[in-house]
């Protein structure tokens, strides 16, 4: 064999698929070949990872009842008719489309949410603002130099409230983009810790403030006034609470 030809079997190679004389050609040439014993380390990690970390999904229950209902039962005194064995073909193909249907639901069920790929999203929004040290296209405590910032930028008018009494300063503000959409972010900061303030207008329901953790951050949401907030920081939990209950108490109504 080529080394095309036994890059193509290293898949089945690593999952130990193939037969004897494919499995000796392989381990030949892997003998010699430094790129294939490469490429062999790589697939080995990843099937070992796909294996330890993949999602597995138990049958609903009644399955083995309702495929063993579907098969045809064996005629024991009479003649096999001619066209039996396309009854068992089509009771086969019946058992594979239904467990086929039973691994789509599993591998559907277990793809994230709306929601929580929006927190992927307000996460990874928050660490690149902090990377690249933009957090700010405008910077001011003014939040009449802020807020008109953003006039001409968004089809909306994000409402930018003063909270320096209750101990977090307004900094600026940036355009950003989030859940399908171009979002205002403000920026806050407590003491040394920065929170990224994102609203964009939401048919959503007024909700109450809801908390959560996510890859070490905290995440403030809630809805009002026809606005969507998410506020992130690494504050702790309790006063990044006190911050979102100062806005909102603050935000026009």
């Amino acid at each position: 064999m080529d080394h095309r030809q036994i890059l193509e079997l290293l898949p089945a190679y690593v999952d130990q698929e193939l037969g004897i004389s494919e499995t000796v050609a392989v381990e030949r040439h892997l003998g010699d070949c430094a790129e294939c014993q490469q490429a062999y380390a790589e697939q080995s990690v990843l099937s070992a990872r796909l294996k330890k970390e993949a999602s597995y999904f138990l049958p609903p229950a009644g399955l083995a009842g309702r495929i063993q209902a579907a098969l045809p039962r064996a005629d024991s005194g009479a003649a096999r008719p001619k066209w039996q064995g396309f009854k068992w073909f089509s009771a086969a193909a019946a058992v594979a489309l239904l467990l086929a249907v039973v691994w789509n639901i599993g591998l559907y069920s277990s793809q994230p949410s709306a929601r929580e790929r929006l927190v992927e999203e307000v996460v990874a929004s928050h660490v690149r603002s902090l990377q690249v040290d933009h957090l700010a296209d405008v910077a001011s405590s003014d939040r009449h130099t802020v807020k008109p910032w953003f006039n001409g930028k968004l089809d909306f008018s994000p409402p930018v409230v003063d909270l320096a009494p209750q101990g977090f300063a307004l900094e600026g503000g940036r355009l950003d983009y989030l859940d399908g959409r171009p979002v205002a972010a403000l920026i806050y900061r407590h003491d040394r810790h920065p929170i990224n303030l994102y609203a964009w207008p939401s048919a959503d329901k007024d909700a109450a403030i809801q908390l959560q953790t996510s890859q070490g951050y905290h995440l403030a949401h809630w809805a009002g006034n026809g606005m969507s907030y998410w506020a992130i920081s690494d504050l702790a939990a309790n006063e990044l609470d006190q911050f979102a209950a100062a806005l909102r108490a603050a935000a026009p109504q």
